[in-house]
C-alpha cells in the first residue's frame, strides 16, 4: 500500500483525549470519532480487526464451533418471551414507521434460541455450538475510554447447547484454552481469568479474562506467581494476603475485560422452550453457554498495552502491516528508483508493506509518522543506505544497515 493513497492520514491535533488508545488510534489514523461511543474504522484500523477476526474464527472452528450470522434487529416479542425487554437498562429501542417495536442486538440469546429450536431434531444433534462475530449496539450512559466502551462496537459471540451441565462444563473448559490461545495470538500475554457477576445478562456467575494495564476499569486482587485472580467486588482476598494457591503476597492492579464466558444453564431454553428427548425417552430442557469477546475493545486493550511516548507498538500478528517502508531522498532519481523496486520486490515476496512514498516531506515528519502508526518493522531506503536498507524493530532502538535479500529472509523467519 502507498501511503500516499492511504485513506485516513496521521493527524497532528493537540487535542487532549481521554485514553491513549483513543489518543493513538486517532492521530495515527485507525479511528474517527462520529459521536460518544461511535467510531468508523480507516482502513487501518479495517485491517487489524480483520486480523483479530481471523484469529478467532481460526480458534473457534478448531473446538468445533460453526460460524454464522444472525441478525441485529430484534423484534419486541423475542425478548418479552424472556422477561428482558424492561429489564436490560442497556437495550436501544426503536420503532418502526409501522408501529413495530425492536431491539439494537446487544446480545443474540433471543435470536440463537428460537433458531437451534427450528433444527434440533433430537439428543443426537447435541452438543452444538455456533458463533458470530458482527456489531453490537449498548445504551451506555457515558461511553469512555476511546474504543473500550462504546454504544456501537464489534462482538465475537458463541452459544453452546447440551444435554447436561457435565457436557456443558467440558466444552466451557475448551473455550477458556481457546480463549487464552486467541489472546496471546494477540500479543496479549498477561491475562487474568476471574469470577465476577454476570451483570444485565445473566444472573449467573461468570468468568472474565482481563488484561493488567493502568488504563484498565476493573481492579483485581491477583497473584503474579500463578493463576489466581478475582475481581476486587466479590474477592474473598485483598492486597498483600498470601494467595490461597501459592501463598505469594497478593498484589492488587487496574485490568480491561476483553472477553466474558456464561453458564446459562437452562434460563433460555426454558424461556423459548428448548427441549430434547434423551435415551431413555424422557423431555429434556437443553443446557446453554455463552462466550463473548469483544474485538473493538482488544484493538483498544492491545494499544493500552502496547505503545510508548511515540506511539503504538503493534504485536507481529495483528500489525495493519509487518513492513513500514520509508522512502528518504526521493527526489534523487535513483533513490526513488531503487525504492519503488524494493517495495515491488517485498510484495512478491509476500511480505505485508507500508511504503511512505511522499516527496515532500521530511524526514523527521515520515520517522515521527513510522512510530505513531506503530508497525513492528521500519525499513529506510536513502542516499545514505546505498543499495542496502536500514531496518529496525518498532519496540527497539537501535537499527542495523543489511542487504534487501537479508532484511527479506529476516521478514520471513
Amino acid at each position: 500500500m502507498l501511503y500516499s493513497k492511504l485513506f485516513g492520514k496521521t493527524k497532528k491535533d493537540i487535542k487532549k483525549y481521554e485514553a491513549k488508545n483513543q489518543e493513538f488510534l486517532t492521530k495515527a489514523g485507525f479511528i474517527d470519532q462520529v459521536a460518544a461511543g461511535i467510531y468508523t474504522l480507516l482502513p487501518l484500523g479495517k485491517h487489524v480487526i480483520t486480523k483479530i477476526e481471523n484469529i478467532i474464527r481460526e480458534e473457534m472452528n478448531n473446538i468445533g464451533a460453526q460460524e454464522i450470522e444472525m441478525p441485529l434487529l430484534h423484534p419486541k416479542i423475542l425478548w418479552e418471551e424472556t422477561k428482558r425487554w424492561q429489564t436490560v437498562d442497556v437495550l436501544f429501542k426503536t420503532t418502526s414507521q409501522f408501529g413495530q417495536e425492536y431491539a439494537l442486538a446487544p446480545t443474540h440469546e433471543e435470536i440463537v434460541t428460537p433458531l437451534v429450536k427450528k433444527f434440533l431434531k433430537s439428543g443426537k444433534d447435541l452438543p452444538l455450538a455456533l458463533y458470530h462475530i458482527t456489531t453490537k449496539f449498548r445504551d451506555e450512559p457515558r461511553p469512555k475510554s476511546g474504543i473500550l466502551r462504546g454504544r456501537e462496537f464489534g462482538m465475537k459471540d458463541l452459544y453452546s447447547f447440551h444435554k447436561d451441565k457435565d457436557d456443558l462444563h467440558r466444552f466451557y473448559q475448551k473455550v477458556i484454552e481457546a480463549y487464552l490461545k486467541i489472546f496471546h495470538r494477540c500479543g496479549l500475554k498477561e491475562i487474568k481469568i476471574t469470577e465476577a457477576s454476570g451483570g444485565s445478562f445473566t444472573k449467573k456467575f461468570s468468568h472474565e479474562f482481563n488484561v493488567l494495564t493502568e488504563a484498565g476499569e476493573v481492579d483485581l486482587i491477583y497473584c503474579s506467581s500463578c493463576s489466581f485472580a478475582q475481581n476486587e467486588e466479590i474477592a474473598i482476598k485483598k492486597q498483600d494476603d498470601a494467595c490461597p494457591k501459592c501463598q505469594t503476597p497478593l498484589k492488587k492492579g487496574r485490568a480491561i475485560e476483553v472477553g466474558n464466558i456464561f453458564d446459562l444453564e437452562d434460563r433460555f431454553s426454558q424461556a423459548f422452550d428448548l427441549k430434547f428427548i434423551d435415551e431413555k425417552g424422557k423431555e429434556k430442557y437443553v443446557v446453554m453457554g455463552c462466550y463473548g469477546i469483544g474485538t473493538t475493545r482488544l484493538i483498544g486493550a492491545i494499544v493500552e498495552v502496547y505503545h510508548d511516548e511515540k506511539g503504538i507498538i503493534w504485536p507481529k500478528e495483528v500489525a495493519p502491516y509487518k513492513v513500514h517502508l520509508i522512502g528518504l531522498n526521493l527526489e534523487e532519481e535513483n533513490v526513488k528508483v531503487k525504492c519503488y523496486n524494493y517495495y515491488q520486490r517485498l510484495q512478491k515476496e509476500g511480505i505485508e508493506i507500508l511504503f511512505d512514498d511522499r516527496e515532500k516531506i521530511s524526514a523527521g515528519e515520515k520517522l515521527n509518522d513510522a512510530d505513531l502508526v506503530g508497525i513492528p518493522y521500519r525499513l529506510i531506503v536513502s542516499k545514505k543506505t546505498g543499495d542496502n536498507v536500514e531496518i529496525k524493530k518498532r519496540n527497539e532502538s537501535q537499527s542495523t544497515i543489511i542487504s534487501l535479500n537479508e532484511a527479506i529472509k529476516l521478514l520471513k523467519e
